[in-house]
């Protein structure tokens, strides 16, 4: 009975997270078709972290990383997605988003529950080098998508290029050649017209 107790919290978990998939972020697919949900976000972002772990300043546990990716964002089932450039809405995220792992989290057998817990609490505080990687994938991704829709995200929302430097910087803790290379592309925004230098970009 034990072991089927255990099923059953299992499988309510997995039937919760679907509820991810009708998440709808600010960025659009790479083709600008429509905007992408979380839940294709944190498959990508996890699928970045299978190619390109080679690229991190540190040696990671490539399946450490990817497990963090796609835990990360569940708690915007609850919370929402938070857009990175409304200092507003940031402002409240972290709270939200602790009392959503609380609940989400919580829907499993304990033991699994304060495993996958334990993850998500190491991508938000960043302190490990797997952290630090996953959390330059989360920012790269983004951008790749601004870029390659021209802005499209970004112009909706007024963002400058000096913003979307600030935001981003973090990058270059998990990764200096993705910071490098997410640079040269806020430059390309820039002299391709989508993206407004603002006063403090270079």
């Amino acid at each position: 009975m034990q072991s089927e107790d255990r099923l059953e919290q299992e499988l309510r978990f997995v039937v919760e997270i679907d509820r991810l998939k009708g998440v709808l972020r600010q960025s659009y697919l790479a083709d600008g078709s429509r905007r992408e949900n979380s839940a294709e976000h944190s498959w990508h972002v996890a699928m970045m972290a299978m190619v390109l772990a080679e690229h991190a300043n540190e040696a990671v546990d490539r399946f450490r990383v990817i497990r963090m990716l796609m835990l990360h964002d569940l708690v915007e089932i609850d919370a929402g997605d938070t857009f990175a450039y409304d200092d507003t809405a940031l402002a409240g995220k972290a709270a939200k988003e602790r009392a959503a792992a609380d609940r989400i989290f919580g829907l499993l057998p304990p033991d699994l529950g304060s495993e996958l817990r334990a993850l998500w609490d190491e991508f938000e505080i960043a302190e490990t080098a797997e952290a630090r990687f996953a959390n330059a994938l989360d920012r790269l991704m983004p951008m790749l998508h601004n870029v390659l829709t021209e802005g499209r995200a970004w112009r909706a929302h007024g963002v400058t290029a000096d913003k979307v430097l600030s935001r981003n910087a973090v990058i270059g803790e998990g990764s200096e050649a993705l910071w490098a290379y997410a640079r040269r592309m806020i430059r390309e925004a820039v002299g391709r017209g989508f993206l407004p230098a603002g006063p403090g970009s270079s």
